[in-house]
């Protein structure tokens, strides 16, 4: 006699883990509707397995950082060689951590010196910190629809409904209101809402924080006059420039988008992307900036972190720049973005679908409205959602995997194919026309993440 449900291994699992883990994941960006029993297994290169069997070409790679594709086999020895001869000490330094300050130092225009972090929302924590500890200021600025972690003075107008756009919005509960009051968020690409901005508060404004491309919505490309604003701006008046290059950094290029785009900012945050996914993070700039920091002595600015520069991920991210430098990545990742983008376009234009395909190099995304490419926030308010979400729904009937969550970028990796190419674009027209045929997706509850917290 049956106990109960005939589950999947999958569902099984994941019916263990909201037992013991709050919703099951141990991320609020992983609790995604219709994958309520995914269970990963495996991952190499460009695939994942499910505990039920399936295998998927991830697009979505982790969000980004692992640019070489999943278990890149040179990280991954490198890794496992330096856990058999350095464990963790938690004092000291040790030379994987300068030599990775060093290049550090020598890829990235604006970074003189640098700290190591276990994550980009530490990083860009201590960004905020250290720019209110140089400038004795209160006020930060921040971008609708840009995402800068977790933390208290960032955590608000990432992914908005249309009545909180242009008001305080935070992504969560519990926040102090005289915190958020010291954040004063403006519009993505309006140079002469920054320069009234510094009109009216500049000697107030301890910090800009930006992403340079707010990938978070998936690609608002920037104006080149407004990020040659915003260091006017704050040059004139004093206050910190931040780039938060947590998705940009490597993926684009080497040196990030101040690379690309010629503006040096005075500080910059890096992710994961630093060791193709493993857990560091990193913030540098302007060594006076820097030396403000505890790690020199006597230092105003607390900086501390038991994992910060462990021997493991020191290791990833020394394999994973030698890989960046010596081999033809982002030339291979940049082409087949670029295929990707040229197909999906086409694609849309036959289907007679009203669709904006854009990005930058590797990464791709279409929003589902007319027009040109969006460069605000307010421009993505257009977004069919429905349509967004549910094609992404539809494309796990054909094994390939893009996160079924509105305005969520995709990736290629180093370990895609021409063939995985070819495959997206087939699954994607089969996988439109299904939803088309349906009239969108009718269930978008949560469908949406990091926008306002409820109340």
């Amino acid at each position: 006699m049956s106990s109960g449900p005939d589950l999947t291994s999958g569902a099984r699992i994941a019916e263990r883990a909201r037992k013991v883990v709050p919703g099951g994941v141990n991320s609020g960006q992983r609790s995604v509707p219709g994958l309520a029993d995914l269970v990963v297994t495996a991952t190499s290169g460009a695939r994942f397995r499910t505990a039920d069997g399936r295998e998927f070409t991830d697009f979505h790679s982790a969000f980004g950082p692992p640019l070489l594709g999943h278990n890149d086999p040179d990280v991954a020895r490198a890794t496992a060689e330096a856990g058999t001869t350095l464990g963790h000490m938690g004092v000291g330094v040790t030379e994987g951590e300068v030599e990775l300050a060093e290049q550090l130092t020598e890829l990235i225009p604006s970074v003189e010196k640098v700290l190591l972090t276990s994550t980009g929302s530490e990083a860009t924590f201590h960004a905020l910190r250290v720019s209110r500890a140089a400038t004795g200021r209160r006020l930060v600025v921040k971008f609708q629809g840009c995402y800068h972690g977790w933390h208290d003075s960032v955590s608000l107008n990432v992914i908005s409904a249309p009545e909180k756009v242009g008001g305080h919005d935070p992504i969560s509960t519990g926040i102090l209101p005289e915190v958020l009051d010291a954040t004063l968020v403006l519009p993505f690409n309006d140079s002469e809402a920054v320069r009234r901005t510094f009109a009216a508060h500049g000697q107030d404004i301890a910090a800009v924080i930006v992403e340079p491309v707010p990938h978070n919505v998936g690609a608002l490309l920037p104006y080149q006059e407004f990020l040659t604003t915003l260091r006017e701006e704050t040059a004139k008046a004093g206050s910190v420039l931040v780039f938060d290059e947590v998705i940009t950094g490597f993926r684009h290029a080497l040196g990030g988008w101040q690379q690309l785009s010629g503006v040096t900012p005075d500080l910059t945050t890096l992710g994961k992307a630093i060791a193709n996914g493993a857990p560091v993070g990193a913030i540098g700039g302007r060594a006076d900036l820097m030396d403000l920091f505890s790690t020199r002595p006597g230092a105003p600015a607390f900086f501390a972190g038991t994992y910060n520069g462990h021997p493991s991920v020191v290791a990833a991210a020394l394999a994973t720049l030698r890989k960046l430098r010596e081999e033809p990545v982002h030339e291979h990742v940049y082409r087949l973005g670029a295929r990707v983008r040229a197909g999906l376009d086409s694609l849309y234009t036959r289907l007679g679908v009203p669709a904006v395909v854009t990005g930058h190099g590797s990464v791709f995304v279409t929003y589902f409205m007319p027009g040109d490419a969006p460069r605000t926030y307010d421009d993505l308010l257009a977004n069919d959602a429905a349509l967004f979400v549910g094609y992404r729904r539809r494309l796990l009937d054909h094994g390939l995997f893009e996160l079924p969550l509105n305005l969520k970028r995709s990736h290629i990796s180093y370990a895609h194919t021409d063939a995985d190419v070819d495959r997206l674009l087939e699954g994607t027209e089969a996988a439109v026309q299904a939803v088309l045929a349906e009239g969108g997706a009718r269930d978008l509850e949560n469908a949406s993440t990091m926008g306002g917290a409820v109340r």
